[in-house]
């Protein structure tokens, strides 16, 4: 069984977007992940522990976003052959429109 890899690579903040459409026009960037977080999943039909991560709660958004990608992997799929330049490998990101985090998503194939 593969396990994933998800890494923070980036972050953005577009604040006169916030300024303009956020009820907190001074929210400024993502406050929940940093440049470089990294996690493992390897527990397919297990508990899902992305939740409970660093002893706070992660964003359900993200979840959304790159769960898809984290279940093909887990069993071994191609995450986005064809899109990319290695098809183990994806890059995604939160879909918060003035605050987007990025990840890369890559499938650790098992050692044979």
């Amino acid at each position: 069984m593969a396990k994933v890899k998800v890494t923070v690579i980036d972050k953005k903040c577009f604040s006169d977007l916030q300024e303009k459409y956020l009820s907190n026009p001074h929210a400024g960037p993502c406050d929940r992940f940093a440049i470089g977080d990294t996690f493992i999943f390897d527990n397919f039909g297990g508990p899902e522990e992305f939740w409970r991560l660093n002893g706070h709660n992660r964003c359900t958004e993200v979840w959304d976003c790159i769960s898809r990608y984290v279940y093909t992997a887990l069993q071994g799929g191609s995450i986005m052959k064809g899109w990319t330049n290695d098809e183990k490998m994806m890059i995604a990101c939160c879909n918060d429109g003035t605050r987007p985090v990025i990840f890369k998503i890559e499938r650790l194939d098992p050692e044979e």
